[in-house]
């Protein structure tokens, strides 16, 4: 799909760990794209954009 990336991609390009990504995103501190609970799973949407 194009314009969105994975969390271990933007954790390389940020030289960042994919965990350190996850956490900041489900925190709002990382304004990248959107992290979504669906029951107990977050699903990340990354916008190559951002």
């Amino acid at each position: 799909m194009a314009g969105k990336i994975l969390t271990t991609e933007a954790a390389a390009i940020l030289n960042m760990s994919p965990q350190f990504v996850r956490i900041a995103m489900q925190q709002g501190k990382l304004p990248i794209g959107t992290a979504v609970k669906m029951s107990s799973i977050y699903t990340y949407h990354i916008s190559a954009k951002l």
